[in-house]
């Protein structure tokens, strides 16, 4: 699937030829940091198949858990989290699902790193909720 994507201010823009099977839910402590969320959603793709069209991007390298470093790459103006990827010659860029203009048409369809989800995320379907904040 075909999609385009972006940060929050539009000074940068990217498109992707991303499989819609691969979306995936992320519980981790460092993603709940990042994002400041209980959990990202991401969706790996190909580095082939990611072109940027539009700005440039910051990069801060992180260090997980596990010792692996992995690059986190955002709009250096707004901070709109775009892509994390391995820092040298990565063979897939994670999408941040965010960024994804057709959003919408991706559902997450896995969940990892549940040994540290906060216990609400798990289920919101029991929490009411509203249309639209007023």
């Amino acid at each position: 699937m075909k999609i385009e994507g972006g940060c929050h201010c539009g000074a940068v823009a990217y498109e992707a030829e991303v499989d819609p099977a691969n979306v995936g839910i992320c519980h981790c402590t460092d993603c709940q940091q990042l994002s400041g969320s209980p959990y990202r959603v991401t969706l790996p793709t190909p580095t082939q198949n990611f072109h940027l069209t539009r700005g440039m991007l910051k990069t801060y390298v992180k260090t997980g858990d596990s010792g692996t470093k992995r690059a986190q790459t955002f709009c250096p103006e707004c901070g709109s989290p775009i892509y994390a990827a391995n820092p040298d010659k990565p063979p897939t860029v994670s999408l941040r699902w965010g960024s994804i203009r057709e959003r919408d048409e991706l559902p997450p369809r896995r969940m990892i790193w549940c040994g540290s989800a906060a216990p609400f995320a798990m289920n919101l379907s029991d929490i009411p909720g509203v249309d639209a904040q007023r």
